[in-house]
């Protein structure tokens, strides 16, 4: 398939690298062009302008914000000039009403619109295991599937209204950062009345919480591994996201408001270019624990 794709940060490039791997045509386009470079040495096609992408099969955009997609593919008029029967994916994590205009702005376009955030790190990523929430018309879901099977090793069909699936992705992000702080405070409670971090870390991923976010970011916070996988920075744009979403639809998120003020707390600290794991040294701070 000719697959256009904007956007090649850690998740995007090794997404694109997926495709180009499992023989899909792929043109490429980014502001950086060290990742341009290291995916056209892999067989991607570099071109000049964003709107070339639009010109693919179907086209994925892993951009940071709804700011983002406004500047590239929204105000310069891609969708006016996209190619007839071109269906565009929006892989990343942006608001509920950013994603209804999408919604409305490619219906006026004609261009079909996949709202399809994936959970996953760049390093799942580049093994095609990502899980993609999905959401569209479902003659257009079928048309990409192969796509979609390649970056991912499952498609979850929220529903046919693309935003929906922005709303999926919101309700798992706010799980795994609620995950990311309850065992940070955890783990700082049980040091400061001397029982080891790793023990309770132990009993936690071996008896009720055995599942991969937990075993994935006790082993960060254990390990002080705070890299940048996804950047707390980042995370803290999910997080107001969730709690803009959860206002205008009734439903409150109250503890999402303390994690968003631990956020701040941390990026206050220095920690925003680090991974979002890096919240825990909050807790630990606040417990009058060492954390180096």
């Amino acid at each position: 398939m000719d697959v256009g794709f904007i956007g090649l940060g850690g998740m995007g490039a090794a997404m694109a690298s997926r495709l180009i791997a499992a023989g899909h045509r792929v043109r490429v386009w980014n502001r950086s062009q060290a990742a341009v470079e290291t995916l056209r040495g892999e067989g991607a096609e570099a071109v000049g302008d964003p709107a070339e992408t639009f010109q693919a099969d179907v086209v994925l955009t892993m951009l940071a914000s709804d700011e983002v997609i406004e500047e590239v593919i929204i105000a310069p008029g891609l969708l006016a000039h996209a190619r007839p029967g071109l269906v565009h994916l929006v892989t990343a994590t942006i608001s509920v009403d950013f994603a209804k205009r999408l919604e409305t702005l490619h219906a006026a376009a004609g261009v079909a619109y996949i709202g399809a955030p994936v959970l996953g790190r760049p390093d799942v990523a580049a093994k095609g295991e990502l899980n993609v929430l999905a959401a569209g018309k479902a003659a257009d879901i079928a048309r990409v599937k192969s796509v979609l099977d390649t970056i991912g090793k499952a498609t979850w069909v929220v529903g046919e209204a693309p935003h929906l699936a922005n709303v999926a992705k919101l309700a798992a992000n706010f799980v795994l950062v609620s995950a990311i702080e309850a065992m940070s405070e955890a783990f700082a409670f049980g040091e400061r009345q001397n029982v080891p971090p790793r023990t309770i870390a132990e009993i936690l991923t071996g008896t009720l919480f055995a599942a991969p976010a937990y075993k994935t970011y006790s082993a960060a916070i254990l390990e002080r591994k705070f890299e940048a996988g996804f950047k707390l920075a980042l995370g803290l744009k999910d997080v107001r996201l969730m709690l803009a979403a959860g206002e205008k639809a009734g439903a409150p998120l109250p503890f999402a408001s303390v994690v968003r003020d631990n956020f701040v707390d941390a990026i206050a600290h220095g920690e925003g270019d680090k991974d979002w794991a890096a919240v825990s040294r909050v807790a630990f701070r606040r417990a009058a624990l060492a954390d180096e």
